[in-house]
This record gives C-alpha cells, sequence and structure tokens, in this order.
C-alpha cells in the first residue's frame, strides 16, 4: 500500500509539472524548496519563538559501552515544540521540497520507492554504521 502512495505522488507529480519541467528548472527548484524549509525552520526560532536553538558541544564520557547509553548524552539542540503556524509552514515547504524530489527522480527515470526501501534497508541492515 504504501508503495502505491509512493508510485502515485510520484504520478501525480509527472502530471502536474509543466512550468518546470527541464531538469535545469528541477534542480533549482529543488535546491529553492531546501533553502525555503532552512528558512522556515530559522524563522519559527527567529519571528515565531516557538522553538529555540541551544546549541554546544555534546559532553561524551569516554567509558560509554553501548550505542543506547550513548544516545543518553546526544542532544539534539532544539528546545520547545513547533506551533500550529509554523508547523504548517514547515510541512508546505516540505511538501514542495518532496515534489521536486518526485519530479526529479521522473527526469532520472528512478522510482521513488525504490530510493526510500534501498535507503530503508541500508539504514536497517547497517543500523549504526550507516554514517549517513
Amino acid at each position: 500500500m504504501k508503495d502505491l502512495i509512493c508510485d502515485e505522488f510520484q504520478n501525480a507529480v509527472d502530471q502536474l509539472l509543466i512550468r518546470h519541467y527541464s531538469i535545469l528548472d528541477i534542480l533549482s527548484k529543488l535546491s529553492e524548496s531546501h533553502s525555503r524549509v532552512n528558512r522556515a525552520v530559522t524563522k519559527s526560532v527567529t519571528d515565531c519563538g516557538c522553538i529555540s536553538i541551544q546549541a554546544k558541544k555534546n559532553e561524551i564520557p569516554e567509558d560509554i559501552e553501548s550505542v543506547q547509553e550513548l544516545k543518553q548524552y546526544l542532544d539534539n539542540h532544539l528546545r520547545g515544540e513547533v506551533c500550529p503556524h509554523c508547523e504548517e509552514v514547515l510541512v508546505n515547504e516540505l511538501g514542495k521540497m518532496l515534489f521536486y524530489t518526485a519530479a526529479l527522480c521522473n527526469s532520472l527515470d528512478i522510482n521513488l520507492y525504490d530510493v526510500f526501501l534501498q535507503e530503508y534497508k541500508q539504514a536497517t541492515t547497517l543500523g549504526v554504521f550507516n554514517m549517513t
């Protein structure tokens, strides 16, 4: 079922993409969409304030014996929760990023679901050794 949704999305993108059909247009729109996601996160911090970033070096003891133990010392540096307005903006921008990712896959004759599946298999097979 999930592969069907992914395939249907990729087919819908193929049907809808008319104005920016060139590979160059798709690449520039994909890059722009990444920038807009970054901007939306930044605005959540600087304009809205629903989240904040408090970054510092993670203090990790040398005697860590497991990955689970290591995770206790890791911090994503985010504080707070994304408010409904900022979440709406972020979901919209992430959606555009997915749209142009699917468009790129279409142009290169790559199945988007196959990409997800390959990454999933690699992540689950390699586990913590998947240094991406």
